[in-house]
C-alpha cells in the first residue's frame, strides 16, 4: 500500500471544491503539532490507503508521496506539455521527480540548476536532458540570458520550476521564461524575498504556488511507477532499519545522497 499522510477535514469550502490540500484543518505526518509516521502501525481513513500494482514494491511505493508533489507541480499547476523546455531549479527528490514527470509528458528540454555538482551530474544521468551549475557572482538577468542561449531555450523556458525555495533561483526562473511562460513555486525558503514584478508583469506570466497534492495526484503517480514511465529506484541511495531511524535523519541533514528509506518495524510483514 501507498499512503496519503495528511486527512483534511472534508467539509470545508476548500474540501468540497476538490483542493483539499488547502484544507485550514489539514492533519499532515511529522508537520508540526502532528507527530509522524515511525510506529508500529498507524491508522488512515481507507480513501487515503492505495493499492499498489504487482510490480511495484512497497520500498518504491514509499516514495509515491514526493512523486505526487512533483506530479502536482509539473502536471497540475505547470501544465507541461509534448514539446515544452522546462527548466527546474533545485536537484533534490523532488525537483528530479519533476524532470521525469516533465520528461514522461514530452517535454522536449529539461534543464537542471543546482549548486552541487553531484547533483546535477544525478540529474542528467537520471531524467534531465541538460544539467548548470547555480552562479552566485553574476546579475540574474545576465545568468537566464545565458541559461536560455546555452541551452537553445529560443525566446525562453515555457514552465520554470522552483523546487529549491532560494530567492536567486526563484528570480533567475521569472527572468528565464519566454513571455506567456508558466512559473510554478514548489520550494520553500524565505517567508518574504525580492521578486522580479517588472519582468512577471510585462511577459504576462502565469505564476502559480503548489502545496502537496491533489485530487488524482496519488493515482497518477502509481500509475508512473506501475507502467514504468517513472523509476525510483535509483533515487533510494540510503535505507536503514527501524531501529536506526535517528541515523537516517541524520544523513538527510548532512544532504548526504538522494532519498532516505526507513524499513518497517521488524516484527510487521512487509516486503521491502
Amino acid at each position: 500500500m501507498a499512503l496519503e499522510p495528511g486527512v483534511s477535514c472534508g467539509v470545508c469550502l476548500r474540501c468540497k471544491e476538490g483542493r483539499y490540500n488547502l484544507c485550514p484543518d489539514m492533519v499532515f505526518a511529522a508537520t508540526p503539532p502532528n507527530d509522524g509516521t515511525l510506529c508500529k502501525y498507524y491508522a488512515l481513513p481507507a480513501d487515503l490507503c492505495y493499492k499498489l500494482p504487482d510490480n511495484v514494491s512497497t520500498k518504491s511505493g514509499a516514495v509515491v508521496e514526493p512523486l505526487a508533489v512533483a506530479v502536482h507541480i509539473t502536471v497540475r499547476q505547470g501544465g507541461v506539455k509534448q514539446g515544452d523546455n522546462v527548466v527546474i531549479f533545485g536537484a533534490g527528490p523532488v525537483g528530479l521527480l519533476c524532470c521525469a514527470v516533465a520528461r514522461t509528458y514530452g517535454a522536449r528540454t529539461v534543464v537542471v540548476v543546482d549548486i552541487n555538482q553531484q547533483r546535477v551530474n544525478f540529474a542528467i544521468n537520471y531524467a534531465a536532458t541538460r544539467g548548470i551549475i547555480a552562479e552566485n557572482g553574476k546579475d540574474v538577468e545576465q545568468v537566464a540570458k545565458d541559461m536560455i542561449e546555452e541551452c537553445e531555450l529560443g525566446r525562453g523556458a515555457d514552465v520554470a520550476i522552483d523546487a529549491s525555495g532560494a530567492e536567486r533561483s526563484i528570480q533567475t526562473a521569472i527572468h528565464v521564461l519566454r513571455p506567456g511562460g508558466t512559473f510554478v513555486q514548489g520550494g520553500m525558503g524565505k517567508p518574504d524575498i525580492q521578486f522580479p514584478i517588472t519582468a512577471m508583469c510585462t511577459k504576462e506570466l502565469n505564476v502559480k504556488g503548489s502545496f502537496r497534492y491533489g485530487p488524482g495526484d496519488y493515482d497518477l503517480a502509481i500509475q508512473l511507477l506501475g507502467t514504468g514511465k517513472v523509476s525510483v529506484k535509483d533515487l533510494m541511495t540510503h535505507q536503514f532499519a527501524f531501529a536506526d531511524a535517528e541515523k537516517a535523519f541524520e544523513v538527510v541533514k548532512a544532504a548526504d545522497g538522494i532519498k532516505v528509506i526507513i524499513e518497517g518495524p521488524s516484527d510487521v510483514a512487509h516486503d521491502i
